[in-house]
């Protein structure tokens, strides 16, 4: 094998496509997704079942609140995915920018749905209104959840960032990281139009 045969191997690793993330992170994404397939599902059977309710259920939720944290989230994406760029080509201040910015947008998702549900409560709409509502609050207190799980994750990479355990040829916890993130926008944008929009 020549010397120019080893090379051009050597250079082929390095430029061969590899999968973002890690296994891990990939098995819980398809199983997070699984359950907010699931109940997406058993949701439209329901509406099938009862399409007054579901109909009428959209016209009393707060759309603008379920608008502005559609924005918030797929910028959020953006926020994150600028991170991950940046660690890549050595920019470790940028990267704890960026991901600043994702925690702060995340902080103002969970802002947005504290006052959601104020604004709810104070104008009748509760989990025990009708099966509509209680599918609102299942799903969207769900993935609240998933948004605090995720903002937990993206602090805990932002202090191993300050700290320098990434690096251009190591971010392999970043990238999970933001690949998590990523799935809880994709939820969102789904859930969004079958909760707000289409009655």
């Amino acid at each position: 094998m020549t010397a120019t045969t080893i090379a051009l191997q050597h250079s082929d690793e390095h430029t061969q496509p590899t999968t973002p993330g890690n296994i891990a992170v990939w098995i819980l994404i398809y199983a997070e997704l699984t359950e907010f397939a699931l109940f997406f599902l058993i949701f439209l059977v329901a509406k099938q079942r009862h399409p007054e309710i579901f109909q009428d259920g959209p016209l009393h939720l707060n759309t603008l609140a379920g608008a502005a944290n559609t924005m918030i989230l797929v910028t959020s994406s953006f926020f994150i995915a600028q991170a991950t760029r940046a660690i890549k080509i050595g920019q470790k201040e940028v990267c704890l920018k960026w991901l600043c910015l994702t925690l702060l947008a995340g902080a103002g998702y969970c802002a947005i749905k504290g006052w959601e549900y104020h604004w709810n409560s104070s104008t009748g709409i509760h989990s025990t209104n009708n099966l509509f509502f209680s599918f609102y609050y299942y799903l969207t207190f769900n993935h609240l959840l998933h948004v605090l799980i995720g903002m937990c994750t993206i602090s805990w990479v932002t202090l191993r960032t300050y700290f320098n355990v990434y690096s251009v040829n190591d971010h392999e916890g970043l990238e999970s990281a933001a690949l998590y993130w990523h799935m809880i926008d994709l939820a969102w944008i789904i859930m969004f139009p079958l909760l707000y929009v289409l009655g």
